[in-house]
């Protein structure tokens, strides 16, 4: 039996799975790309045990919105895709990885004092995250935008 084209795509999505300690997934530069990417974020956060409503779960999910909101926002290049990287560390913590294809633009946080909208996102990253920062994208152009989030380990 052969299986259909559409079969086929499924397949080939990286589906939130316990065992794996590493989840990446490309997305379109688009809030549409990012708002996928943070509810696939979140099926993995589940999937690793740590259920919607805990604190590693919710901080993990806050910091992926903020960092692919700010991808397709301020990183988007017509054309070029972003990309996702969670990755479960064995001291408690998820490391969250968010590429976008321009390098030139750095993120800075601002102070949440000032008047001009926007621009609080990484106020709230760095607020949840242990420490973040950014690097050049290795082997393509563009920047990583990275956080390391705590999370009690899970018992099992």
């Amino acid at each position: 039996m052969t299986t259909s084209p559409r079969q086929e795509r499924r397949s080939a999505l990286p589906l939130p799975l316990a065992h794996q300690t590493v989840f990446s997934f490309r997305f379109t530069a688009s809030p549409r790309g990012a708002r996928l990417a943070r509810r696939l974020a979140s099926c993995q956060m589940d999937a690793w045990g740590w259920h919607h409503g805990t604190p590693a779960h919710d901080s993990v999910e806050l910091v992926v919105a903020e960092l692919t909101a700010n991808a397709v926002t301020h990183g988007r290049v017509p054309g070029r895709d972003a990309e996702l990287r969670l990755s479960r560390e064995e001291d408690g913590h998820v490391r969250v990885e968010v590429s976008d294809a321009r390098g030139e633009r750095l993120p800075e946080a601002r102070d949440a004092g000032g008047e001009e909208d926007g621009g609080r996102g990484l106020v709230i990253v760095a607020a949840l995250a242990k420490e973040w920062g950014t690097v050049p994208r290795p082997g393509a152009p563009g920047k990583t935008v990275w956080a390391v989030v705590p999370a009690v380990p899970i018992r099992g």
